[in-house]
């Protein structure tokens, strides 16, 4: 008996202290943030901060996703038109140093943006708990709370933060567990105030006004208020700061607004928006503020969950967990990892509000790296990659809606530098909406940036079939192929119809300037961008003879090329060099986001993006990393692609960077320094391991590694309207359930034989699949170097039945034993 007590007392320790550490979805520290690189993130979409956890001086950094330099403007440039024909003509000739000084001297302006710009810090200071013991402070993915926990003495002190999306505000709340023991002063703080006081009501109010940027003045106002109600003890008003003494529990309401209104609009009353969000929310108790936010997140964040098991590794402190992944079996880092992605799209982009920039809403600084702009060229349209498959489509809708904007501030833009109908992005543009050339002609002569974005709007069709969407996007993407219908020219040699000028997004052949005509990545997202118009019109029937223009333009673009070292080429030219170890591998787009190229209608083309990949190597910048992840669950290898996630989990010196990209001990991704594409590229790439739906199927277990060959996922979204969940066990499906939304064929590839739990044998399919929504693009077949081989590709041994579906159906699975 003796014994038993002895052992239950144990293990209640034990179950104590891993209740404590950590958790299946827990991010767990020791120590608290000395960087911005090592606090924790909490965001509402519109709202975001960086907690640091310091017990002597807690910094809670502020962030407000309209808070950005400058105000309204427009960076074309209309000499552009007059020097276009000589610039076409320069490339064709073959002067391309030539062509970029006249595009530098007649296409740029000095016009390259607004930086997204930091709001301030929420500061707490507490006098005596420098001496702290027994720290700890966790990011709980599920709740999205961030709590600090310590002692000082005999008594333990606790902090909990949050961004709440109904009530739109950040709560903070300090407790102990001996009542009379808070005491500390409160103050807001930035580096763009203007004014900074404590008001009645025990309420701390900052303004302040975006920075001036390339001679545009700062016309974003911002108007910050933090509410402190104390319960029990003393508060008073000293200067600009709060000093609260010997209370119980102490909750701050923490609320920002700004005066802008749209990208063109800055009118809004940001005193009276301020305001309005803490009279809403400020008698609301704090168990109330929490349940809201809690319940406004769950309902997204609950919708996937994914487990590859557990190990002693996840015990441990995320960043120590970081530092030995590569070495260490830690299985649940990965599934962590994921969900961090999907928790950063839900913290970062919610209906109604901005987009995820380069650093998501979280930035510490006036003067961000690359301005936290949009660059388009890959970096957004990386961030929205989980948005369909990891079921948070709700999260899509603010790049939409930017697309949109785009699309009418990008008409000036197409009619003034290019005398073209239709409308045009480069590759970077910010709240404002800029859709002229930034960065200078080698970064920004790529008039493809709005083309790319505009395959999210059909993609966000495919996968919920909602034609009265489609609709009403249609415009848009008939838009985007006017310019392009104009912009194409007949390139000399072999008459293809060609982007020109233009780049491989910031890369160049050895020896010349990155200006080129017919880059491979153009003709892939013009061929999508053409592809994509004449389905939406199809669908909806309307513009017959537009369709027949687009489909006779579409037979004239450049059709990939396989070159002289077995790859795919990156230039119309056969110009790539083996050697080439760039972070943008650009003329990839057509395997993965797009499908042009896959193991069953383009062998040819497959294997030389594999090679293509194999020369480019693994070492990177942490979003390159990210994108590779994705290139290599689509060759179907799925060791490969668990060495770029073991690369991407490298953890980084949050201080001092280094030379290649990882990830950050706060989990950041490193380019280095942050760029947030990183998180949701890996994240989306661990889904795409699991789940294909491009390839005329819904492929399972695809791209599987060895290391993962036990676990289950719930919640992948598919195209055609399917949500699948399933378990696998040695790398074969056990069960799984399939929910139809749309209904119609299903069909479903996979490592081994099922049936349906009511014990129907499956139909084997055959044929293509009838589902529209499962359609592959009938590309043109390659053109092949005579010095290039098709090797044996890695195929994985599948089956595949179809079975028909109707709306709302739910259908279960086992294996067949």
């Amino acid at each position: 008996m003796r014994f038993l007590n002895v052992a239950l007392l144990v293990f209640l320790g034990v179950v104590a202290l891993h209740g404590q550490k950590g958790g299946k979805l827990k991010m767990w520290y020791d120590k608290p943030a000395t960087v911005w690189n090592e606090a924790l993130p909490v965001g509402n979409g519109r709202l975001g901060a960086m907690v640091f956890g310091n017990p002597a001086t807690e910094k809670i950094q502020l962030n407000e996703a309209t808070f950005w330099s400058g105000g309204p403007l427009r960076n074309d440039n209309p000499n552009a038109l007059k020097v276009l024909p000589l610039v076409r003509q320069l490339i064709f000739d073959g002067k391309h140093f030539e062509a970029e000084k006249l595009i530098n001297q007649n296409m740029m302006t000095q016009l390259h943006g607004s930086k997204y710009q930091v709001i301030g810090d929420l500061n707490l200071a507490f006098n005596g708990h420098e001496g702290y013991t027994d720290y700890y402070r966790e990011l709980d993915l599920e709740r999205a709370v961030f709590t600090t926990t310590y002692r000082v003495n005999d008594v333990t002190y606790k902090r909990e933060v949050f961004a709440s999306q109904p009530d739109q505000v950040i709560v903070v709340k300090l407790s102990a567990d001996k009542p009379g023991m808070l005491t500390f002063t409160a103050g807001l703080s930035g580096p763009l105030q203007k004014t900074s006081a404590a008001l009645a009501g025990n309420i701390l109010e900052m303004t302040g006004l975006s920075g001036t940027h390339e001679g545009v003045a700062g016309q974003v106002k911002f108007n910050a208020r933090a509410k402190v109600i104390p319960q029990g003890g003393t508060s008073t008003m000293e200067g600009h700061q709060i000093s609260v003494k010997n209370a119980n529990e102490v909750v701050i309401m923490v609320s920002i607004a700004t005066n802008f209104v749209d990208y063109l609009t800055l009118t809004a009353d940001e005193d009276a928006k301020c305001k309005a969000y803490l009279d809403a929310c400020g008698k609301k108790p704090y168990p109330k503020l929490l349940s809201n936010h809690q319940a406004a997140y769950q309902k997204y964040f609950k919708r996937s969950a994914f487990d590859l098991g557990t190990s002693a590794a996840a015990s441990l402190p995320t960043d120590v967990r970081i530092k030995n992944f590569a070495q260490t079996h830690d299985p649940e880092l990965v599934s962590m990892y994921y969900q961090f992605g999907r928790y950063l799209l839900i913290s970062s982009s919610q209906p109604g509000g901005q987009p995820a920039n380069l650093q998501g809403i979280w930035n510490g600084s006036t003067d961000p790296a690359w301005d936290s702009k949009y660059t388009i060229n890959i970096n957004t349209e990386m961030n929205y990659w989980p948005a369909e498959k990891c079921n948070l489509s709700e999260m899509h809708e603010p790049l939409i809606q930017m697309v949109k904007e785009l699309s009418q501030a990008g008409r000036q833009t197409a009619r003034d530098m290019y005398g073209c109908q239709g409308w045009v992005a480069h590759h970077n543009t910010d709240i404002w909406r800029i859709t002229g050339l930034v960065d200078g002609a080698y970064w920004g002569m790529w008039p493809t940036g709005g083309a790319w974005l505009t395959q999210h709007l059909w993609d966000k069709y495919l996968y919920s079939g909602d034609l009265t969407y489609l609709e009403a996007v249609y415009p848009v993407m008939k838009s985007a192929s006017d310019f392009f219908k104009c912009v194409l020219v007949e390139e000399p040699i072999h008459k293809w119809l060609v982007v020109t000028p233009s780049v491989s997004p910031e890369n160049n052949p050895a020896g010349r300037p990155s200006v080129c005509a017919g880059a491979t990545m153009d003709n892939q997202i013009v061929f999508d961008l053409f592809t994509k118009t004449i389905k939406a019109a199809t669908l909806l029937n309307r513009d017959a003879d537009y369709i027949a223009e687009l489909k006779a333009m579409r037979d004239r673009l450049p059709p990939m090329q396989i070159g002289q070292y077995g790859q795919l080429q990156e230039w119309m030219e056969d110009l790539d060099n083996p050697n080439d170890k760039h972070r943008h591998v650009s003329h990839l787009y057509g395997l993965f986001p797009s499908n042009q190229i896959s193991p069953s209608t383009s062998p040819e083309l497959f294997d030389a993006a594999r090679t293509t990949l194999m020369h480019r190597g693994d070492v990177s910048t942490g979003w390159s990393m990210g994108w590779k992840v994705n290139f290599w669950a689509r060759l179907l290898d799925g060791n490969h692609a668990m060495k770029l996630i073991k690369d991407q989990l490298t953890l980084v010196d949050p201080v001092n960077g280094g030379a290649n990209g990882g990830t950050y001990p706060n989990f950041f991704d490193a380019h280095p320094p942050f760029q947030i594409d990183g998180n949701f590229g890996c994240a989306a790439g661990i889904a795409e391991m699991l789940m294909q739906c491009h390839d005329g199927a819904v492929h399972l277990l695809p791209a599987l590694p060895d290391e993962w060959q036990d676990g289950e996922i719930s919640g992948l979204r598919t195209v055609g309207g399917f949500e699948v969940s399933f378990s696998w066990k040695a790398g074969e499906v056990q069960s799984l359930v399939v929910k139809s939304s749309l209904g119609g064929n299903l069909r479903l590839r996979l490592p081994n034989h099922l049936k349906l739990a009511n014990g129907k044998v499956l139909i084997a399919a055959s044929g293509v699949n009838p589902n529209p929504f499962f359609e592959i693009p009938d590309i043109r077949r390659p053109l092949v170097s005579e010095k290039a081989t098709l090797n044996e590709m890695a195929r994985n041994p599948s089956f595949e039945f179809d079975i028909e579906t109707r709306p709302g159906q739910t259908l279960s699975f086992v294996a067949v034993r």
